[in-house]
């Protein structure tokens, strides 16, 4: 399993082949986040982003009810930033590793949990999912990730329809809002992400990465074009005669060879 080889007490990692599954296991409190979790999943996904036998992940719940109903907020008593739940931090690293990210919705997708399987690349959702949003009701908002991004997927009329409604959706209604790829049943939906994730897995990790760097550069301005830029764009740029050439010249102290650029 390459560099994610680590033990951690709210979230379970296993590989199989170039296949990782991120499994939130805190079934009693419905697979909520909390301070832990967000600094665990955050680890596990750089460790895949790093290892390079791994080619694709699944992001699950633990057991059969819950995929995640959001975040479990301490009471708020400081205005101190280390002490903000960090899930903004695995949005992002969700978002920005280049490689794909499957979630694998096995019952209810609420919150801060409906934000997280919606900034993964792709959804497959159990027959017995269930969408929702709950913010204004509990006095709570994601005004970044899970407002743009929800835009995008199912339109800005549906997307205040969830905020402000806070309507519970089946997994067929969201599958008709073009909010999850894909509904099977609930027996067969860990394998049908892992096959999803298996056929991307067999794709150009180069072209995916780039892909998903352009996509990711649409909302994160500089932070996604530098993506592209440093982690498709650059290293190829790199393994050219023109970098090899220019970067000799100067530790040779002489101008560069340009007729060796393009040979």
């Amino acid at each position: 399993m390459g560099t994610i080889h680590m033990t951690y007490d709210d979230i379970r990692v296993s590989a199989d082949g170039p296949i990782l599954t991120l499994t939130i296991d805190r079934p009693e409190a419905g697979n909520k986040f909390r301070h832990q979790t967000c600094l665990e999943l955050f680890d596990a996904l750089g460790r895949f982003r790093l290892d390079p036998s791994l080619r694709a992940a699944v992001l699950t719940g633990s057991g059969d009810k819950f995929f995640c109903i959001g975040g479990e907020h301490d009471p708020v008593t400081s205005l101190d930033p280390s002490q903000v739940l960090p899930i903004i931090d695995v949005y992002q690293a969700i978002d920005t590793v280049p490689k794909p990210v499957i979630a694998a919705v096995n019952g209810f997708a609420v919150g801060g949990g409906q934000v997280l399987h919606t900034v993964c690349d792709l959804t497959i959702a159990a027959e017995n999912a269930v969408f929702r949003q709950v913010g204004p009701m509990v006095g709570s908002f994601d005004a970044g990730y899970g407002t743009w991004y929800l835009e995008d997927a199912i339109g800005r009329k549906r997307a205040k329809e969830m905020w402000y409604l806070n309507r519970k959706y089946t997994a067929a209604q969201a599958l008709e809002m073009g909010l999850v790829n894909e509904v099977v049943p609930a027996e067969e939906l860990l394998g049908r992400a892992t096959e999803v994730a298996r056929e991307i897995a067999d794709r150009s990790p180069l072209a995916i990465g780039a892909l998903k760097g352009a996509f990711s550069a649409r909302h994160n301005g500089v932070s996604g074009q530098a993506r592209m830029a440093h982690d498709q764009q650059l290293s190829l740029y790199l393994r050219t005669n023109e970098a090899h050439e220019v970067g000799a010249a100067f530790g040779e102290r002489r101008p560069p060879k340009t007729e060796s650029f393009w040979s």
